[in-house]
């Protein structure tokens, strides 16, 4: 797998790390990963770059942003090199799937804490920054951004049948997946490396309901968790079609069961391997820019 950074020309990188395979993981250089799925997404990712480099930038953290352009056939894969030395591309061959995309990244990623989001920013970046310190202070290792939260907002305007999948789908995870942790979907979640490694040496499904599948290894890793509310800031137009998504995400929660059924689930050992200076960092400093 390559990557493509400031200077050097974009290159596909095909390889996706398969389900429990141990990695030797590279060191730890930064505090915080933020990695980005996208694909076709040359109108939309400038903008949500800005953004995140402005907040991130006023944070002080030590941070760095992998887009993953998932065979993309626009300027995705060239948007990430203009914003500088922080932020880098890994390129897809060929359009493998969101899951596929957000796993990439998230094994690919160096930095302390490691987190993805959409490539629309839909949410307010403060929660991000929440979980970043809930997993800095040691209270958990993985967070999930919940729209379900009484402390939750939403200032976008909903689509009213989004809404209703949303609702339909939520229920049908909470009785196959967790009951505890109901928006699987929400597209904001950050997680301290070890265990990022963990659970994504271990997924399996490349398509838009991967994120059920890491609320499930979360919880039979054992791992501990945390949700936290998020605000809804946008409702973009999204790559995900109920009418060509939703029977292929159903089933692939069908498929996540089965397999757990079948004992398919390698979860009794950890399978991180990361390097002795892979530690999140006691204090955020800002590195030269």
């Amino acid at each position: 797998m390559k990557r493509t950074g400031t200077r050097s020309e974009a290159v596909s990188a095909t390889p996706v790390v398969p389900a429990c395979v141990p990695l030797a993981a590279a060191p730890t250089d930064h505090e915080l990963t933020v990695v980005i799925p996208a694909f076709n997404e040359e109108l939309r990712l400038p903008m949500t770059l800005d953004g995140v480099a402005d907040y991130l930038n006023d944070w002080g953290v030590d941070y760095r942003v992998l887009v993953v352009d998932d065979g993309s056939r626009d300027k995705t894969a060239t948007l990430a090199r203009r914003y500088g030395r922080r932020f880098d591309t890994i390129q897809l061959a060929q359009q493998s799937g969101k899951g596929a995309a957000v796993r990439t990244g998230m094994l690919a990623a160096t930095g302390g804490v490691v987190a993805f989001t959409d490539a629309d920013l839909p949410y307010d970046l403060n929660s991000l920054k929440d979980g970043y310190t809930a997993i800095l202070a040691k209270q958990c290792d993985v967070v999930f951004g919940a729209r379900d939260l009484a402390e939750s907002a939403c200032v976008a305007q909903r689509r009213w049948l989004r809404t209703l999948a949303t609702g339909v789908f939520r229920e049908i995870v909470r009785q196959l997946v967790s009951r505890e942790i109901t928006d699987t979907q929400c597209g904001l979640k950050v997680f301290r490396r070890a265990a990022a490694i963990d659970i994504f040496s271990r997924t399996t499904l490349d398509g838009f309901a991967f994120d059920a599948e890491v609320v499930y290894l979360t919880r039979r890793l054992k791992l501990p968790w945390r949700r936290i509310p998020v605000t809804l800031v946008n409702e973009y137009s999204s790559t995900i079609s109920l009418t060509r998504h939703a029977v292929p995400m159903l089933l692939d929660v069908l498929r996540l069961r089965l397999r757990d059924l079948r004992g398919e689930y390698r979860i009794d050992e950890s399978i991180a391997a990361v390097a002795p200076n892979a530690v999140v960092a006691e204090s955020s400093s800002k590195a030269a820019a």
